[in-house]
């Protein structure tokens, strides 16, 4: 649609994540279900129970396969020229099939095509295998690929000082590879979750009890076919729903997706701070403008896009997560609207790790501003030694150092004649003497492997 779409994602961020049509477009969805419908045929086929289907010849197998791995955009035209009749979408591949079907050996098999299903038997399937591969194939990637970058630049800054900031106020020294090595631990978490989440799939008719199934073959195992069909296609079985799958695991997805936005957003904004306080320098392209009348400035825009399309997409997870998990009775068509509105929630979430990638990609650590900023932050000592009194039983060392240092510029001479001034073990005195702001960081730069996979 290009630079008449109405959304961001068919325009101005299409090439960023045109990929994801294959898997949530309308032609995406048409082609899932065809899919299903197809695999259902073989799968009965091959089942001795359903005695009334001849068994399929490879060849007929190959060419059913075809239809699949061929579909086309003419394909999908056809399919939505046959609903405009239908009023129907999923009866309308069913007769896009049987169209297929009678062209060739397999025109006495056509009528077993949507045998014994309900049209949620087939969209449940083709929403689980869209957005499963969706999530393998384009959102881990891209989350992986925000991850590592975080993970370079970490080793990179991993001995590096930092004035910590806490409330905004100045704080015990850290370094900047351990507080983005924060980040990647937190985003790694989430991602082993998403690992152990399943896409649940269920095939059992039209309020989920196999009635119609039973009364054609009553003799037949249809919850082991049932199951055995869904763990086919790659998916968890849900044996006991109603006449949709229920949406749990969706919501179980969506949950661990806000997250790691969540996650990313609070990214976003320190980088962003980090930026602004000169942590970071910014790098520029040739011709690059970073303001329309203030030619000196390089804005942050990269993490900014990022948090605004972190915000879209959470917003529609939410939704999603709340909504789909509740139908009415036996079903109600309130999930079919909103199901079409997964693709937005995920390719935003794509867009902002993108853009998070490419602000990480322009900005290099200034250590010369870090160390500058230290070196006029002495205060965040006291911490050092009020705990060193207090370990040598010093009565009120806390008081006695929020006396000395809140409200007071306190600098290298004046920490160290205080120091000096001190009862206390040589060595303790000696540690306190050698300690400036900048190698007061603990064990900040091993901290660092933790981000690290394992």
């Amino acid at each position: 649609m290009g630079i008449r779409a109405i959304t961001p994602l068919d325009g101005r961020y299409a090439s960023q994540i045109g990929s994801l049509s294959d898997y949530f477009s309308e032609w995406a969805l048409i082609k899932h279900r065809v899919k299903i419908e197809i695999e259902w045929l073989i799968e009965m086929s091959e089942s001795a129970e359903i005695r009334d289907l001849r068994i399929l010849s490879t060849s007929e197998k190959a060419m059913l396969a075809k239809l699949i791995d061929e579909f086309d955009d003419d394909d999908a035209s056809r399919v939505k020229d046959i609903e405009e009749t239908t009023r129907h979408d999923v009866k309308a591949v069913e007769y896009f099939i049987r169209e297929k079907l009678n062209e060739t050996s397999l025109f006495d098999v056509k009528e077993w095509v949507h045998f014994c299903c309900t049209s949620e038997d087939i969209n449940n399937l083709a929403y689980a295998l869209m957005l499963k591969g969706s999530i393998e194939h384009e959102w881990i990637p891209s989350a992986l690929g925000l991850v590592e970058e975080i993970d370079q630049l970490a080793e990179q800054t991993r001995n590096m000082p930092l004035l910590a900031r806490t409330h905004g106020q100045a704080a015990s020294p850290t370094t900047l590879g351990k507080e983005l090595s924060v980040f990647e631990y937190r985003f790694r978490r989430q991602l082993e979750q998403l690992k152990t989440l399943e896409y649940l799939g269920k095939f059992n008719g039209a309020v989920g009890s196999y009635n119609a199934h039973m009364m054609a073959y009553p003799e037949a195992n249809w919850d082991k076919m049932s199951r055995l069909f869904v763990e086919r296609l790659g998916l968890t079985h849900n044996p006991l729903t109603t006449q949709i799958e229920p949406h749990d695991y969706l919501a179980e997805l969506f949950h661990v997706l806000m997250r790691f936005n969540t996650i990313e957003l609070d990214f976003d904004r320190d980088m962003w701070a980090y930026i602004s306080a000169g942590v970071f320098k910014q790098t520029t392209l040739k011709g690059q403008v970073g303001s329309s009348t203030m030619p000196h400035k390089v804005n942050p825009i990269n993490f900014e896009n990022s948090e605004a399309n972190v915000g879209i997409s959470n917003a529609l997870l939410e939704h999603l997560s709340s909504k789909l998990q509740v139908s009415r009775l036996q079903r109600d068509l309130t999930d079919s609207s909103a199901l079409r509105n997964i693709g937005a929630a995920i390719g935003h979430s794509i867009v902002a790790l993108k853009a998070s990638c490419r602000g990480l990609s322009s900005i290099q650590a200034d250590e010369e501003v870090m160390l500058e900023e230290l070196d006029s932050a002495w205060e965040v000592l006291g911490e050092a030694v009020q705990t060193v009194l207090r370990k040598n039983g010093e009565p009120d060392a806390y008081e006695k150092l929020k006396d000395f240092t809140q409200g007071r510029i306190i600098d290298r001479t004046s920490i160290r004649q205080f120091i000096s001034s001190l009862v206390i073990p040589s060595e303790d005195k000696a540690r306190l003497l050698a300690l400036t702001p900048s190698t007061y960081t603990g064990i900040s730069a091993k901290l660092v492997d933790w981000g690290k996979p394992v």
